[in-house]
């Protein structure tokens, strides 16, 4: 089933295009080069999954008491936290020098060509931080928004401010580990990276921020917390293991992008703590490498599968899923978005299955 066939994308997508178009006037964004608001539309509207806003969605109508239809402004608050999460891709590609988001140019490449410039991509990175800090304000907009009890919506609006301020931590945190070397980095500061960077914003706040602006019971809301950190760390690890296994047709961006980073994750820091001698040596050596090639990545790849790397990050995504699972038996929810909630989250790990039949390996 799709989880989303109840037809919650359709209006997602129809939210964050009617706030855009409003916003423009609102903010009188046609005194300035059209190219602003152009780039901020393409790249909030491209094809996404919409996992966040759907979460916050079906949360909230899984807890709502509402004898009444829902109210249209809820999809404004699912809005803000599409914008939240696009906000945080634009500097991220600042921060990772990346030249694609969803197969098409990032921001800052976009924003490179507003104007002749001696320096273009000085100027694009300017641009593109500036861009996100607009699309970040008019995410607190789209959240004022809703139409909903005061106290309920100051509380929710303190969750969704906390989890910006969380999140960039994550950022900060992860862009002391890029040039940190591997021996320094273990796998709990990996997890914690982890929970700040993309458990908070992805799973946990639109789950929480959800259940709190309909009342729900306080219990339900730290069991939702504790659910989203779950999924939240599984998710990403799934997805430094897609950053080195998967194609970059699949991904949509270089797929040499995490090893030039030289991303710590857990791949690596149980590649570092499992080798001896030369395999070692050989790891650090090709991870150390200023630039790196496809032979580079293929070399890696039998590495991660020779010291079981592999194999460990798929049975650490397991262990959480099936933690979350357990988590869904108690929450008191209504049993049909709780299955939508459910649904959603289970597609996401399709990929890590995908790989783990690629090699031949348990999932």
């Amino acid at each position: 089933m799709n989880p989303m066939s109840d037809n919650t994308r359709q209006k997602i997508d129809q939210s964050l295009a009617l706030f855009l178009h409003n916003a423009q006037r609102k903010y009188r964004m046609g005194i300035l080069p059209q190219i602003l608001y152009e780039s901020i539309r393409e790249f909030v509207l491209r094809e996404g999954k919409r996992i966040r806003p759907a979460l916050m969605i079906y949360s909230y109508k899984g807890y709502s008491r509402r004898s009444r239809p829902i109210s249209p402004s809820i999809y404004y608050v699912s809005t803000c936290i599409e914008l939240l999460h696009n906000f945080m891709l634009i500097h991220d590609d600042i921060i990772d020098c990346s030249d694609l988001r969803r197969g098409k140019p990032t921001m800052h490449r976009l924003l490179m060509k507003t104007v002749t410039s001696k320096n273009p991509n000085k100027l694009g990175a300017d641009l593109a931080i500036v861009t996100g800090d607009i699309v970040y304000a008019l995410a607190i907009d789209a959240f004022l928004s809703i139409k909903e009890e005061p106290q309920r919506k100051e509380a929710a609006l303190r969750y969704f401010i906390q989890t910006a301020v969380f999140t960039a931590m994550g950022e900060f945190i992860d862009t002391v580990f890029g040039v940190k070397d591997v021996p320094r980095v273990s796998e709990k500061d990996v997890l914690l990276n982890y929970s700040l960077k993309t458990a908070r914003y992805t799973f946990d706040c639109p789950l929480v921020v959800g259940a709190m602006l309909s009342g729900a019971p306080a219990k339900d809301i730290r069991l939702l917390a504790e659910l989203g950190l779950l999924v939240g760390q599984a998710f990403q690890i799934q997805d430094d293991i897609i950053g080195i296994f998967d194609t970059q047709k699949n991904i949509g961006k270089s797929i040499l992008s995490d090893l030039a980073e030289e991303k710590k994750t857990i791949l690596v820091t149980h590649a570092f703590k499992t080798l001896k001698g030369a395999p070692k040596a050989q790891f650090l050596q090709i991870f150390r490498k200023p630039c790196k090639t496809y032979a580079d990545l293929i070399a890696i790849r039998k590495i991660f599968l020779r010291a079981g790397s592999l194999q460990y990050s798929l049975d650490e995504i397991q262990r959480r899923v099936r933690r979350a699972e357990t988590i869904f038996t108690k929450l008191t929810m209504k049993p049909q978005y709780r299955h939508r909630i459910g649904a959603t989250l289970l597609q996401l790990f399709k990929h890590s299955r995908q790989i783990a039949n690629q090699y031949g390996l348990t999932e």
